[in-house]
């Protein structure tokens, strides 16, 4: 392990090990995805040195990838909180671990993104040091004790999206970092004049609520996008089945590129979690392009939109409160939305943020 403790002025060797529940630019990884590609991305602007280990199947092509084989991990959402810890044969995760521990003396740090159990649990077998970006709220009673034994044993080293998401975990102990988000804001265009249309973008599985947005779609028969990952084929199959005749289209996964020319074309992005939501990048996406975002009350959503002016907080599973926010839309001042991503969700501002929270772990390990 190098000794000496870089600064910020110096230049860190960062290893990123991914989430273990699908390639990188495919979308299986959801949110996270987006976080890990834009971190990435500014660190190294910022001058550090950086590789990703991430499944096989990784699309990438603008980092270092390590491309490590193995039987993906059941994401942690379909399971209930008290199911055991288990992983499959020629497990990746696992895989994706033991070369972080083969490599770890190149390293001045490792940065876990992915949501399960045995990163925490190996912490101590490491003499590298591991930050732990925990990319989801409470869901496992498991993973909730051994992220709460992290944090005591290894202070500063527990970072978190927004304090409604760590306030999910109980008896967690301080001092945790709140990390936020950020996007490129130069690869998203603010469109002033919407056409009569909403959107929806997250991955198409039972905890996102889509079924929601189509309903309301259909009462006020406001066109709806939807954008995303299907990750639950049946699930999405009977939405369709349940609302025949709602205007809705689905357009697949895009890319960032395409994604923002449907957005930011579209009057308000719906954000229905049955959830606690971490934090919801597809917010801040909107809002870059001059959308409105509406949201139900749960979690992260509540932390990036301010009432009134760059969209709307309603109770949660309420679809009424979804048709009262949609018309009052034109309350909105598009402006408002793009400056709020301007201020507070540039790559500089996510890049300051994360460089503070690595410099706290390797002094604390120094």
């Amino acid at each position: 392990m190098r000794t000496s403790l870089p600064s910020h002025s110096q230049s860190w060797k960062l290893l990123f090990v991914t989430t273990p529940v699908g390639g990188l630019g495919t979308g299986l990884g959801g949110g996270v995805e987006l976080s890990v590609y834009n971190i990435a991305k500014e660190l190294i602007r910022r001058g550090h040195h950086l590789d990703i280990v991430a499944p096989t199947g990784s699309l990438w092509d603008e980092f270092n990838i390590v491309q490590i084989p193995g039987n993906l991990q059941t994401i942690a959402q379909s399971q209930q909180r008290t199911d055991p810890i288990t992983l499959p044969a020629n497990s990746l995760l696992a895989n994706m671990w033991d070369y972080a521990r083969q490599q770890q003396d190149h390293y001045d740090l490792i940065v876990n993104f992915a949501y399960d159990w045995l990163p925490f649990y190996l912490t101590p077998f490491f003499h590298t040091p591991i930050a732990h970006f925990v990319s989801m709220g409470s869901l496992s009673d498991a993973l909730d004790q051994i992220i709460v034994q992290t944090a005591k044993k290894f202070p500063h080293t527990i970072g978190f999206y927004t304090p409604s998401q760590a306030a999910t975990f109980p008896e967690l102990t301080p001092p945790v970092y709140y990390l936020s988000s950020g996007i490129d804001l130069s690869l998203y265009e603010f469109c002033p004049h919407p056409k009569h249309q909403l959107a929806w973008l997250g991955r198409i599985s039972p905890e996102k609520g889509l079924e929601d947005a189509v309903q309301a779609a259909q009462i006020t028969q406001i066109p709806l996008k939807i954008m995303g990952k299907i990750q639950d084929q049946p699930y999405w199959e009977k939405i369709q089945q349940d609302y025949p005749n709602a205007p809705i289209e689905y357009l697949g996964f895009l890319s960032t590129q395409e994604l923002q020319a449907v957005v930011r074309e579209c009057q308000a992005l719906l954000m229905t979690p049955r959830w606690i939501e971490a934090f919801g990048n597809v917010a801040i996406e909107a809002l870059a392009c001059g959308v409105p975002v509406i949201s139900y009350s749960r979690g992260g959503p509540a932390e990036i939109i301010v009432e009134g002016k760059t969209g709307f907080i309603v109770p949660a599973d309420s679809v009424t409160g979804l048709v009262a926010a949609i018309q009052k839309l034109d309350t909105i001042d598009r402006k408002d939305c793009r400056q709020s991503a301007e201020q507070e969700f540039s790559l500089d501002a996510l890049g300051s943020r994360f460089e503070n929270w690595f410099a706290q772990i390797l002094q604390q390990w120094g």
